[in-house]
């Protein structure tokens, strides 16, 4: 199991720790193309989790700076607006609604299930291919948190399915990493915590 205290500190909270990890994908897309592509969908998804108002001029504007702050500005992309590293948006908190409705998948979150169903309101093409191939990728790492012993990717493309209500579906020639890609950084966070602990023990 992957607890808080082990995963990187997220810089925006409000976003959820499954946008981070779309956006850290993102990064290793070596098609500059695809990455432009994934970023704009990553934002478009950010602009759902936190509406502001479109009355804002350049409303969307901030959603692109949060984007490069979560990414800690190593996302390479075409930027539609002017931004800096030095530059920072005003965030301010607000209470998170927490639904009532039931999780089919308790392991993957609800952010999740919410990006699905809002992906599968997209019209068919390369930019829902790219986001299912990115959400596969990102649900077979949570399943593989959630239980290390078993996972078989047939089955994590159909819960896909069932979660979008059959309307998303895995490209055919999308294929699953082995698992341990998804574990390496994982892995490397316990090995560092370990260490941390030892020093803390001697002194």
């Amino acid at each position: 199991m992957e607890y808080n205290t082990q995963r990187d500190k997220l810089r925006i909270n409000d976003y959820g720790r499954n946008i981070y990890k779309l956006i850290e994908y993102t990064k290793t897309v070596e098609d500059r193309d695809k990455r432009n592509l994934m970023a704009s969908v990553i934002v478009d998804i950010m602009s759902q989790i936190v509406p502001e108002s479109k009355e804002m001029k350049d409303y969307k504007r901030k959603y692109w700076v949060h984007l490069m702050i979560l990414a800690k500005w190593e996302l390479d992309v075409d930027l539609p607006y002017d931004i800096t590293p030095e530059e920072t948006v005003e965030f301010s908190p607000h209470p998170i609604k927490y639904t009532q409705s039931k999780v089919a998948y308790r392991h993957y979150g609800t952010i999740m299930e919410s990006m699905i169903k809002k992906v599968a309101e997209y019209p068919e093409g390369d930019e829902r291919d790219e986001l299912v191939r990115l959400m596969a990728h990102a649900m077979k790492r949570d399943y593989l948190l959630w239980n290390r012993d078993t996972v078989e990717d047939d089955i994590i493309s159909l819960q896909l399915e069932k979660i979008s209500g059959d309307r998303l579906h895995v490209p055919e020639d999308f294929e699953y990493l082995d698992y341990r890609e998804y574990l390496k950084g994982t892995e490397d966070e316990r090995r560092a915590n370990g260490t941390r602990k030892k020093k803390k023990k001697k002194k």
